[in-house]
C-alpha cells in the first residue's frame, strides 16, 4: 500500500539533533531502526523481566521478544493504513530501552530512590539512552535518531519534565520546538507513535495470558470470565471440537489467542480507518493538531480494559509474583544506597559521567542520576551477581 498523505514521511523529517549526510540505500528511518537493533541497550533486553524474571523459565516472554511482538503488531496495521512500517519498528523496538531490571517493581523502587532527585520514568529513560548514554559514534554521544522516532519512544512525560526537554534542545526550523513539546501543547504525536503505544497493549494483554497459563498462575477456566478471551475460546472448541482433551490445552490455548489478536488488529484497522475518514488530515501537521486518532472501537476499548483488570487481579497481583517483586524492590534500593555511599564501586567511565553532569546539577544530583542510569541499565541477572557481591545476601535464586 503505498504511504498516505497523513503518514510519516523520511523525506519530511524534522531531522536529527546532528546533521548527518544521508545514506546512499536507506531512509532515516530504516537508519533508526538499524541504529537501534546494533545498540548495546537493545541487547540487554533479552535478559529483562517482562512480569517473569528472566531465570524462572527459557520460554517466558522477556523485553526483547515483547519488543519484537510490539513491531511485528504495529507493522501489520501500519500497512493496512498506508504508514510508515519502518518508523513503526523504529519506535516499537526501542520505546522499552529505558526499562530497569525487574519490570514494574525495578522501576518502581527506583523511582522511589530518586524521589529527592527529579524521580525516574523508564520513556524518559529510553530518551536519555538514544540522546546521551548509548556510545557509539565519534562525533556525539547517543544514536541521533531522528526527531519522528525520538517523539514515538516518549510516550508519557511530565510536565515538568517536558518543559527541561524543550530548555536544552535547540529550536527547529519549522519553530515546532522538540519532543516535549506536545506535552505542553497537549497536541498528538504522529500516527506511527500512537500506533506503537495501542500495539504495546495488545501485545501484553496477549502474551501475558499465555505465560500466566504457562506458569500454573492463571488458568483456562480462569480466563473464561473475561468476556474478550472466551469469546474466542468458545470460537475455537466449536470449530476445533478434538481441543477438548486437556492434553491439547496449549493448542487451544495458542488458537484462542492468536484468534483475540487478530480480532484486535482487525478492529484498529477499522476503528482508525473511520476516524481518518472522517477527520481527513491532509499531512502530519493536521494529524498532530487532531484528536488521537489510532483506537479501538469503544466496544473493543471496554473489552481490552476488562481484560487488563483480569491480568492486574490474577497475574500481577498474585502472591508468587508480589513475593519475587518485594524481593527485586529490596535489590534496587540496595544497590541504589550502596553506589551513592560508594560510587567507584560501580563500572569504570560512570565516575566521568557524574564529573560531566556536576556542571549543570549539584554533587549529590549528579550522582544519583548517574547511580540511576548504571541501575537501570543492567539485566536482571547483573542485578542479581551485583547485589550478592555487594551485600553477601542471594536473592531469587
Amino acid at each position: 500500500m503505498p504511504l498516505a498523505v497523513y503518514a510519516s514521511d523520511p523525506a519530511r523529517s524534522r531531522g536529527r539533533r546532528h546533521a548527518e549526510p544521508p545514506a546512499p540505500t536507506r531512509s532515516d528511518f530504516q537508519r533508526d531502526r538499524d541504529r537501534v537493533i546494533h545498540c548495546s541497550a537493545f541487547r540487554r533486553l533479552v535478559y529483562k523481566t517482562q512480569v517473569f524474571l528472566n531465570h524462572e523459565g527459557d520460554l517466558f516472554r522477556t523485553r526483547l521478544t515483547h519488543s519484537l511482538e510490539v513491531a511485528q503488531l504495529g507493522r501489520s496495521i501500519a500497512r493496512a493504513l498506508g504508514l510508515h512500517e519502518d518508523l513503526v519498528e523504529a519506535i516499537a523496538l526501542s520505546h522499552d530501552l529505558g526499562h530497569t531490571p525487574f519490570g514494574h517493581a525495578g522501576q518502581d523502587a527506583l523511582n522511589d530512590c530518586m524521589a529527592d532527585f527529579g524521580g525516574f520514568e523508564h520513556n524518559l529513560q529510553s530518551l536519555r539512552i538514544v540522546d546521551q548514554l548509548e556510545e557509539r559514534y565519534p562525533d556525539f554521544d547517543g544514536l541521533n535518531l531522528t526527531f519522528e522516532t525520538r517523539e514515538g519512544i516518549l510516550k508519557h512525560c511530565a510536565h515538568k519534565s517536558a518543559l527541561l526537554i524543550e530548555a536544552g534542545e535547540p529550536v527547529h526550523a519549522d519553530g515546532g520546538g522538540d519532543v516535549g513539546r506536545r506535552f505542553l501543547e497537549r497536541t498528538q504525536p504522529s500516527l506511527e507513535a500512537q500506533l506503537c503505544n495501542l500495539a504495546d497493549e495488545i501485545a501484553y494483554n496477549a502474551h501475558d495470558i499465555d505465560d500466566g497459563v504457562r506458569s500454573g498462575l492463571i488458568t483456562i477456566e480462569q480466563l473464561e470470565s473475561v468476556s474478550l478471551f472466551k469469546q474466542y475460546l468458545d470460537q475455537t472448541r466449536l470449530r476445533h471440537p478434538h481441543l477438548g482433551d486437556t492434553s491439547q490445552d496449549r493448542r487451544l490455548l495458542y488458537e484462542s489467542i492468536r484468534q483475540m489478536l487478530s480480532a484486535q488488529v482487525y478492529d484498529v484497522i477499522d476503528a482508525t480507518g473511520r476516524q481518518l475518514l472522517n477527520t481527513a488530515p491532509e499531512d502530519v501537521r493536521a494529524v498532530r493538531a487532531a484528536p488521537a486518532l489510532v483506537q479501538f472501537s469503544e466496544p473493543m476499548r471496554r473489552a481490552s480494559i476488562e481484560l487488563k483488570q483480569f491480568l492486574l487481579r490474577n497475574l500481577y497481583r498474585h502472591p508468587q509474583v508480589m513475593a519475587t517483586t518485594n524481593q527485586a524492590r529490596r535489590m534496587v534500593r540496595d544497590l541504589f544506597i550502596a553506589y551513592m555511599d560508594a560510587p567507584r564501586s560501580m563500572q569504570p567511565g560512570f565516575a566521568a559521567r557524574s564529573e560531566a553532569l556536576r556542571q549543570n546539577l549539584d554533587e549529590l544530583q549528579a550522582r544519583a542520576r548517574v547511580v540511576a542510569d548504571f541501575i537501570a541499565g543492567m539485566t536482571d541477572r547483573f542485578a542479581m551477581r551485583e547485589h550478592e557481591r555487594i551485600t553477601g545476601e542471594r536473592l531469587l535464586t
